[in-house]
């Protein structure tokens, strides 16, 4: 039987990428967002692809912000298919904020969709997995997990937070047969946040999507995407200077 994979935030950004890679890789697809008219036609899109003949593209609105409803509708998506393999947790938002600045309601807003949204979802997941004594829980963190960056408060706290949740259902699902990836970009192009070419290593999302469906398909504990030149960054990113942000105009 082919893989099915459901994908949350998948109208835009690097779920929408992510959509696209396994659609070329034949997967089925069970797709959520807000914006519906953006999910009809990428599931449009998916299946006039040759790769995706014969395969099942299912679609169904859902904001992760309202956590009470998360599992009712992640429920309903999944029993529109034979079973499921892969949830994938990637809604997410993001915007600069300054702290103390007057954009509270922003950063509680990252904070309800990033965090609690993105935990509502694994929840979902790991319910339906553990009755199947079988699964693979995909979390989309972040590098800024594990740095702070200026403006981005918020959000630092968010991946941070969803990187160590991540971290410790890992442990508490493997008994049931359950795999849990996370998954930490650094620096993706979409229209989440404007200016990005300011940052470094900045990478197109298709690139970051094909990368990270590598490391699903490995079932890795952890994937850095990109791969070059992050993942041998990443042991000094807990402990970089503060002073280099003073060369990053933000």
């Amino acid at each position: 039987m082919n893989q099915t994979a459901i994908i949350t935030g998948a109208s835009s950004g690097i779920g929408l990428a992510l959509a696209l890679e396994m659609g070329h890789q034949g997967y089925n697809l069970g797709l959520t967002a807000r914006r519906t008219d953006r999910l009809q036609a990428l599931a449009e899109q998916l299946k006039a692809m040759p790769s995706m003949a014969g395969r099942q593209v299912e679609w169904a609105a859902m904001d992760v912000q309202k956590t009470a409803e998360v599992p009712k509708a992640m429920a309903q998506l999944i029993g529109r298919f034979p079973q499921v393999d892969i949830v994938v947790a990637n809604a997410g938002a993001n915007q600069l904020t300054g702290v103390g600045k007057g954009q509270l309601a922003e950063q509680l807003d990252m904070i309800q969709t990033n965090l609690l949204g993105a935990v509502a979802t694994v929840d979902a997941a790991a319910e339906y997995f553990r009755a199947r004594k079988a699964g693979h829980i995909v979390g989309i963190s972040s590098l800024a997990s594990l740095t702070p960056i200026p403006k981005q408060a918020a959000y630092c706290a968010t991946k941070a937070g969803f990187s160590m949740y991540l971290d410790a259902s890992a442990i508490e699902l493997q008994r049931y047969n359950i795999h849990v990836t996370k998954i930490l970009p650094g620096f993706v192009k979409t229209d989440i946040v404007d200016n990005m070419e300011q940052f470094p290593f900045l990478v197109p999302a298709e690139q970051a999507a094909r990368e990270m469906l590598q490391h699903i398909r490995k079932r890795r504990n952890t994937g850095v995407v990109p791969g070059y030149p992050w993942r041998a960054l990443k042991p000094l990113l807990a402990s970089m200077p503060r002073g280099m942000w003073r060369y990053i105009k933000m």
